[in-house]
């Protein structure tokens, strides 16, 4: 049964070229329906390093979620990520699930719709552009007002000259 995927994209290393390529590479995982625009936010955790730039796209899939995982584990690795023990590490790219449909999943890998996306408004706000109406499957309200909710948390500045990149 095809599904609505959406997917959180991240860089802070390199993010003018990492995004736009980490996109073209999501065709892997299905149809890409929609691409919203890229935000720029300052990094999180401890270590000063450079903002990231934050993008999420839907994609029709018929895949399940720890397949879709997998692949974007594989094209993060491909594109030169190496995962450490620092959560907070600089990356070439960040590439997570974040829902999938109607979904409530739960794994050791994967939890499902991504918890993060109720308290990380770089997360939230581009995933409410691909859809507002959306419904996250356990708060019940529309992705739309999860983001408006959450805009007095942070500035997220608008990249349009690298979001022009990923549309084409």
């Amino acid at each position: 049964m095809t599904q609505k995927a959406f997917i959180s994209l991240g860089s802070n290393i390199d993010p003018e070229q990492n995004l736009p390529l980490a996109a073209k590479n999501l065709e892997i995982i299905g149809e890409i329906m929609a691409v919203s625009m890229v935000y720029q936010n300052p990094a999180f955790g401890p270590t000063p390093q450079p903002d990231f730039l934050n993008a999420a796209v839907m994609i029709a899939t018929d895949l399940e979620p720890l397949e879709i995982r997998a692949r974007l584990r594989k094209i993060e690795a491909e594109m030169g990520r190496v995962r450490s023990k620092d959560k907070y590490a600089p990356r070439e790219i960040d590439l997570d699930l974040c829902l999938l449909g109607e979904r409530i999943f739960e794994s050791p890998e994967l939890t499902l719709p991504d918890p993060d996306l109720l308290e990380r408004p770089h997360l939230i706000g581009p995933m409410a552009e691909l859809d507002p109406a959306f419904i996250h499957p356990v708060t019940k309200e529309s992705l739309g007002r999860i983001a408006e909710r959450s805009k007095s948390n942070t500035v997220l500045t608008p990249r349009s000259d690298i979001a022009w990149k990923i549309r084409k």
